[in-house]
């Protein structure tokens, strides 16, 4: 089932909302397409981490947001702490990078973003990296983090996630939520952008978005994969959220673009937990590509959908 069938309202199910391109931001999207080109598929192993995270810094950074290190539950990371949190309310935000770069430092200009639209404080886990630490190295991490939230006495959590990220934020939330029903606290919901949900790559639109995603290719996804799964079944639900059970789960939200290969990820992942009656939805935002969120400056259809993030996230935080 790809964007353009479920595009047409007759066969649109009621999980999925597609939002159009607009002119600004398709002339902004070509303009990014060309500067990227030369490094489709390339990036890769550790040697990418300094790049990617001089990338990930260049995100503008929000006005009234502050940053702070800190140790969450024995895992170091950056607090985004907007100028009037809620109180007693929180944000795990699990940063992307395929699973073997990116930083908790790198991330916080955007997940500041996501902390000043849902005025709440969002922290960002410096979990292990892939190759040297492999699953279930991230997993442990970001779960002993949230533990560590609770701890704290935070009682109202919210878990967000971008790329690998967004793997793990879904991971997270089957796990904590499964812990809940013998007690403990449940996620108030959760925000995915862009999550690789099968690590198995079975998605077709790893072959019918191949050409529009600028940035990767089905070979390079599977290196880096490789690189973090071991010898672990790639249908692990704990690596790969798509085979883990979605009942019962809060309320979920996930973005992605249309100009992806992993469009499918996103889409299957939201089919299945609505077919379980999970409240989910999908925004899919044509012409697009992965990552396109941190393109505050650039792009409409980010700061529409951080909008969109922000308030939703505000609302669950609120809930009684």
């Amino acid at each position: 089932m790809h964007t353009q069938m479920l595009g047409d309202t007759a066969a649109k199910p009621p999980w999925l909302a597609v939002h159009p391109l607009n002119q600004q931001d398709a002339l902004a999207a070509t303009a990014l397409r060309a500067i990227v080109a030369p490094v489709k598929g390339k990036l890769g192993g550790a040697a990418a981490r300094g790049p990617f995270d001089d990338v990930m810094e260049r995100v503008v950074a929000p006005a009234d947001v502050t940053f702070e290190a800190d140790t969450v539950g024995g895992i170091t990371g950056w607090w985004a702490k907007p100028a009037r949190p809620r109180k007693g309310a929180a944000i795990i935000h699990t940063h992307g990078g395929w699973f073997n770069f990116g930083s908790a430092h790198a991330y916080r200009n955007l997940v500041g973003h996501i902390a000043s639209g849902a005025g709440a404080e969002a922290f960002i886990p410096e979990y292990r990296l892939a190759p040297e630490h492999p699953f279930p190295a991230a997993v442990k991490d970001v779960e002993a983090c949230y533990r560590g939230l609770v701890a704290k006495g935070v009682d109202k959590i919210a878990v967000t996630g971008d790329s690998a990220g967004g793997t793990l934020a879904l991971v997270l939330l089957s796990i904590v939520c499964a812990q809940a029903r013998n007690g403990g606290i449940a996620p108030v919901g959760a925000v995915a952008i862009s999550p690789l949900t099968d690590l198995a790559l079975t998605g077709e639109s790893f072959e019918t978005r191949a050409e529009a995603d600028p940035y990767f290719t089905k070979s390079q996804a599977a290196g880096l994969v490789a690189s973090y799964l071991g010898e672990t079944d790639p249908k692990n639900p704990l690596a790969s959220p798509l085979y883990g059970d979605t009942s019962g789960l809060p309320p979920i939200r996930i973005h992605v673009g249309d100009d992806e290969v992993l469009l499918d990820d996103s889409r299957r992942y939201v089919e299945r937990a609505a077919a379980a009656g999970v409240d989910a939805k999908l925004d899919v935002w044509m012409g697009m590509p992965h990552g396109f969120v941190t393109g505050i400056r650039e792009f409409d259809a980010a700061r529409q959908a951080l909008n969109a993030i922000g308030a939703f996230l505000g609302e669950r935080l609120l809930q009684d």
